[in-house]
């Protein structure tokens, strides 16, 4: 399996911004970085009823998508847990 192109939409790089601290920022782009070696990490969940998977890093979930035949990774959000949608 090769590297995967990371890509973070626009929404998601202003959840980025507006999380409250600088720590939790890189503990979530390191994590999203790491999806370029490994796109299903453990702990990783498929979302029912889309195509997408859902990744805990602490409190917060990093939502994205998967194209696998093009090898692209697409970040649509990110949130505090509470927010969301299971």
């Amino acid at each position: 399996m090769g590297s995967y192109s990371v890509f973070i939409t626009q929404s998601a790089v202003r959840e980025l911004d507006g999380l409250p601290t600088a720590k939790i920022r890189r503990a979530i782009v390191q994590r999203i970085m790491g999806l370029g070696e490994d796109p299903r990490p453990r702990g990783c969940t498929k979302l029912s009823g889309a195509d997408k998977y859902r990744l805990r890093q602490g409190r917060y979930r990093i939502v994205y998508s998967i194209q696998d035949d093009r090898l692209i990774v697409i970040v649509v959000r990110v949130a505090h847990r509470k927010d969301v949608v299971r």
